[in-house]
């Protein structure tokens, strides 16, 4: 946004409008431990192309691999549940638009951002569909299929009602926004799809890819306070794994992921070639150093960041439809889907050995990442929407009715409920 500045007939200058933009994030971004975390920065990144002057507060702790964000120029602030400073805080930082990191945060935070800052367009980034996830995982846990019995569960009136609170949520996966569409109804002019955002990979860079005879082994990654995450790897250790070690008995599988723990270093084995390394601080070296990554993940939502990370650094891929979901469009994916466990292991082994298919999956990667997630092809749209949401706020609110009595209702339950837990805090 420009504004012309004239201080006589002979001198105009022109600057740049800066505007305010605040992210009320759950956690700090962790972008090597994390797809969130790396979700987060992109998004960043583009704001800050458009001048956008970014604050980020979060009521979470910092951790050693939470990113530095000062170096990138965003001022932080760590805020409190339940504590009335905030309200004075974002009055007097009056943000032009407030993007809620989940919609935990805008259950927490949206009361006092509509209260105190009601002309602020207010953006949800699902980061996946929370609810959804949890459909998945208890029908998982039933031995069922999902059904409209699963998904309607309390987090999805939940979620729901947070993105009908707020002017715009994103969502990252195209399957997501269907199900939105479709199966409850949201209008679409409230939600806004953008997936990961990458650059494209180029033929030089390409061929400077560790070649099939320079990899080894097999390796796999994942945050293991992620309930998916967990359950593949457990998955991976007690089915799958023993199966392909049989036909590859010198094969070891790494077990990449942060936040490990008792219970996920007692699976370690180095007989088995079962091996738990925990945090990598490059992910790179991780994939490009194997020769097969390995997904079997049973539940989840959203795009899976290991199996894009498997893209970007040319290993193919081991997954199942719930991890591929909404990744690859039509095109061909770069490796296998299986479901069943027994042909998992053996599309794996026929992959780890074959080099033709090996290097034909490694290109299909290529393919996808350069089809589908060009960041050059949403960055554009994404700025455009904001500033035709943001021009238009009065009417795209009037068009919204049950977000305008959404928002009414917990103003007052959520408000009084946050006060009187302030108070009693204070005794």
């Amino acid at each position: 946004m420009f504004k012309t500045l004239s201080l006589n007939k002979f001198v105009t200058f022109e600057f740049i409008m800066t505007k305010k933009l605040l992210i009320i994030g759950f956690v700090w971004p962790e972008p090597t431990s994390t797809a969130a975390g790396t979700r987060m920065l992109q998004l960043i990144d583009i704001l800050q192309k458009d001048n956008y002057e970014i604050t980020f507060v979060s009521t979470a702790s910092k951790t050693i691999t939470s990113f530095n964000l000062e170096s990138i120029g965003i001022d932080t602030l760590e805020i409190e549940l339940n504590n009335s400073n905030f309200d004075s805080f974002i009055k007097k930082l009056n943000p032009e638009i407030v993007l809620f990191d989940r919609f935990l945060t805008e259950e927490q935070f949206g009361w006092r951002v509509s209260e105190h800052c009601p002309n602020a367009l207010r953006i949800l980034d699902t980061e996946d569909l929370h609810f959804l996830r949890k459909a998945r995982q208890l029908a998982y846990h039933g031995n069922k299929e999902v059904s409209l019995k699963f998904l309607m569960n309390n987090t999805t009136s939940r979620e729901l009602a947070s993105i009908y609170r707020c002017d715009l949520t994103l969502i990252i996966s195209k399957y997501e926004l269907k199900l939105l569409k479709k199966t409850f109804n949201i209008p679409k002019q409230l939600l806004f799809y953008i997936p990961f955002l990458l650059d494209s990979i180029s033929e030089k860079a390409f061929k400077l890819y560790p070649s099939f005879e320079q990899r080894i082994n097999f390796m796999t990654i994942g945050n293991f306070k992620h309930e998916p995450n967990w359950n593949a790897v457990v998955y991976l250790k007690e089915t799958i794994w023993p199966l392909i070690r049989k036909e590859l008995p010198k094969a070891n599988l790494t077990i990449y992921g942060a936040y490990s723990s008792q219970k996920v270093e007692q699976l370690h084995n180095k007989k088995e070639g079962f091996l738990i390394e925990g945090w990598v601080e490059s992910t790179e070296k991780a994939f490009s150093n194997a020769k097969v990554c390995l997904a079997p993940l049973q539940f989840g939502a959203g795009l899976k960041g290991k199996l894009i990370d498997a893209m970007k650094y040319g290993t193919p891929s081991i997954t199942t439809t719930i991890g591929a979901e909404a990744m690859h469009k039509k095109l061909q994916w770069n490796g296998c889907i299986e479901n069943d466990p027994n042909k998992f292991a053996e599309r794996a082994v026929e992959l780890y050995k074959n080099e033709i298919m090996w290097k034909q999956a490694q290109q299909n990667g290529v393919k996808i990442i350069n089809q589908c997630y060009l960041k050059e092809k949403f960055e554009l749209k994404f700025m455009s929407q904001l500033e035709y949401v943001l021009k238009n706020i009065e009417l795209h609110r009037l068009n919204n009715f049950i977000g305008t009595m959404l928002t009414h209702h917990t103003l007052k339950s959520t408000k009084y409920l946050s006060k009187w837990i302030e108070e009693k805090n204070k005794i």
